[in-house]
């Protein structure tokens, strides 16, 4: 009688059977950053610069990361938005919108990403001022 083996190869399980749970967002247990997160930092570096200089002109502007535009079916400009400025109204604070999944099409690497990140931001800084 043969003696019992765990698998074809006799050397049974290399790792664990199932993967102990992850906390949502916690970077440590999942070791690197994904693609929304790296596009969250670079937008944080870049709008944490812009908004330390200009502050006292800006006014209260609140800034945010969205995955794509929602655009209306009967869109007639064959461009996608790449950001988005909505302008405060009373107590409301002006809100400038970046749409990451566009942005990221059109950047080959990060430098890029940061170049084309830091363009949109100025832009809408500027239209703001």
């Amino acid at each position: 009688m043969s003696s019992p083996r765990r698998d074809r190869r006799g050397r049974g399980a290399r790792g664990p059977a199932i993967a102990p749970p992850r906390a949502p967002g916690d970077l440590a247990v999942r070791g690197r950053p994904n693609a929304k997160q790296r596009f969250d930092a670079v937008v944080l570096g870049i709008v944490t610069e812009i908004d330390r200089r200009w502050s006292s002109r800006l006014g209260l502007v609140e800034y945010a990361v969205e995955d794509t535009p929602i655009v209306p079916d009967d869109w007639d400009d064959d461009a996608v938005p790449l950001s988005s400025l909505v302008r405060g109204i009373g107590g409301q604070p002006t809100r400038l919108v970046l749409f990451r999944r566009p942005i990221e099409n059109r950047c080959e690497g990060r430098e890029e990403l940061q170049a084309l990140v830091l363009t949109l931001v100025v832009e809408q800084v500027a239209d703001l001022l």
